[in-house]
């Protein structure tokens, strides 16, 4: 009853920049984590970064300075700008949300590919 659609992914040369965008629609009270984590081929899927409410943002370290997670207008849709990229950073991104509907559940995005060049 919760979906989850991203866009934003692409190709870019090393050092570029790509956004990413996530909307949240379905049976939702609110939205209490937004994020964003990565696979890249033959890894575990990572946190790359989240918003929680009440303002925290958590970042992995390995980002951090250069990739920013934002709420948008839209109460139900966030964003990730990711700045100076790397060929490393290759990877399937997902964007993720924990959200209240009488329980608290997790919801993810289909995942949309993202692709560094060096």
């Amino acid at each position: 009853q919760v979906e989850l659609v991203e866009s934003g992914g692409g190709s870019v040369q090393a050092g570029g920049s790509l956004r990413l965008s996530c909307a949240a629609s379905g049976r939702i009270a609110s939205i209490n984590i937004m994020g964003w984590y990565r696979q890249a081929p033959g890894k575990e899927r990572e946190l790359v970064a989240d918003l929680r409410s009440g303002g925290r943002l958590n970042y992995a370290d390995s980002v951090k300075g250069r990739f920013i997670i934002s709420r948008d207008e839209a109460w139900n849709t966030w964003s990730l700008q990711m700045n100076s990229l790397k060929p490393e950073e290759t990877a399937v991104y997902f964007c993720y949300a924990q959200i209240t509907y009488g329980l608290y559940f997790d919801a993810w995005g289909q995942g949309t590919q993202v692709t560094v060049s060096s």
